[in-house]
């Protein structure tokens, strides 16, 4: 029977959620080459593998986290997850903006929570950490306690790793980059001889230039 981060892999492959092209390589808004995107949104278009994300995420959080009192989703890719994953535990629901709202009440947080509230955070994609981070923070400015953060998929960048640890979250993941590989490698989605490429981008994406 295959582990979860391995199944998972596979129905983001299929669905091209993640594509790689060691070859011809994406930019990131950051500016960053990369041979892999990922774009996690596209599960929600998928009954199937909607419903198994949503279930993992719960069981993940049931499993690995104190009793949570509100669940909180990332904007913008982990709304849709978060409030599947709070309605499936029946819970009260919040998503973080990146920024402030321009206009109005101006709000960071949509939704209530109310402070002591112990909160488990959404996400879709850990990539460096810093916008997870960032909501995070906004959710402890709010006086609640963020008891861990359940996301989809990681890339596990070392500097993501210490962030995280250096704030003190503890992070479970349903797939990573390592699973991913793998699964991609054995369906044929890559060759042998792009292992390599692959890898070498994990260590330092910010510095990686594609051979080509």
């Amino acid at each position: 029977m295959k582990q979860l981060d391995r199944l998972l892999a596979e129905k983001l492959l299929r669905i091209s959620a993640i594509k790689l092209q060691p070859e011809h390589p994406f930019t990131w808004a950051s500016g960053w080459n990369s041979p892999i995107y990922t774009d996690n949104r596209k599960t929600l278009s998928y009954p199937d593998i909607r419903s198994f994300i949503k279930v993992e995420m719960c069981r993940i959080i049931l499993e690995n986290f104190e009793s949570p009192d509100a669940i909180a989703g990332v904007a913008t890719g982990a709304i849709a997850m978060g409030a599947l994953v709070a309605d499936t535990m029946g819970l009260p629901y919040v998503y973080v903006r990146s920024t402030p709202k321009d206009h109005g009440l101006e709000n960071l947080i949509e939704g209530n929570l109310k402070p002591g509230q112990k909160v488990v955070v959404i996400e879709d994609l850990i990539s460096t950490g810093g916008s997870s981070l960032k909501a995070v923070e906004a959710i402890r400015n709010a006086g609640c306690e963020v008891v861990g953060m359940a996301a989809i998929f990681t890339y596990d960048f070392p500097i993501a790793v210490k962030r995280f640890k250096d704030a003190g979250v503890n992070v479970c993941t349903l797939s990573n980059y390592n699973s991913m590989l793998e699964a991609a490698l054995e369906s044929d989605y890559i060759h042998a001889s792009d292992i390599d490429t692959l890898r070498e981008w994990r260590r330092d994406p910010a510095n990686w230039t594609p051979n080509v």
